[in-house]
């Protein structure tokens, strides 16, 4: 052990102490804990706002798929179809279109690129599908913006704020499937999916870090 002269102790201490504070705070400004948060509040909305008897919350799902893997934020399985919800934490002035790859978040005069979430949300969606082996037409998708944003472009009617997400799920009453068929398609969904484990998260990381470097060498 080594021992600290009090003097430096005292010296090193208020460097030791901003050091901290500064983590701390680069930790709580990072895209990982915003994109987590978001997710954890949209949950939360879903699992208080609506009948557990009609709607079957499952979040966090990751799927296998012939690429590798794609990870769900929320999905709701109910007599009304399944809901396959993607939620982005983002600030700013949000500008896109359907057709566009790429959309645009614009904070202050720095603007930054991102990948169109409603085709995000198509993969998530065809995955689901082969996994449950169900028809397209049954799914919901909806991408759900949490935080403090603003959409500056006419936005599809499934791209909302967190505040209509209750609203949307509700609007949707035609019945496509029994209480029989809905607690099939959980059970199925729960041998389909991959254990909700560190390594299966580290595993799916790696692989959407192996895309973004091809397209980027490509």
């Amino acid at each position: 052990m080594i021992d600290i002269p009090p003097v430096l102790a005292d010296f090193l201490l208020p460097f030791l102490f901003l050091s901290g504070l500064g983590f701390i705070a680069a930790f709580f400004k990072s895209r990982w804990f915003k994109g987590w948060m978001g997710e954890k509040l949209v949950s939360f909305a879903l699992s208080m706002r609506l009948s557990k008897r009609k709607y079957h919350l499952i979040n966090n799902v990751t799927l296998p798929t012939e690429a590798g893997t794609t990870q769900i934020d929320h999905i709701l399985i109910s007599r009304f179809g399944l809901f396959v919800i993607e939620t982005k934490n983002m600030t700013g002035w949000i500008f896109g279109s359907a057709r566009q790859r790429q959309w645009t978040q614009k904070v202050y005069k720095k603007s930054y690129q991102f990948q169109n979430p409603l085709h995000q949300n198509d993969r998530h969606t065809k995955a689901l599908a082969r996994c449950l082996k169900v028809r397209n037409k049954v799914f919901h998708s909806v991408v759900v913006f949490v935080g403090d944003s603003v959409f500056k472009t006419q936005m599809p009617e499934n791209v909302i704020h967190a505040s209509r997400l209750i609203r949307f799920v509700k609007a949707r009453k035609e019945v496509v499937y029994s209480d029989g068929q809905v607690q099939k398609l959980v059970q199925q969904l729960a041998a389909c999916r991959l254990a909700p484990t560190l390594k299966t998260r580290r595993q799916h990381i790696r692989h959407v870090r192996s895309v973004r470097e091809s397209k980027a060498g490509g």
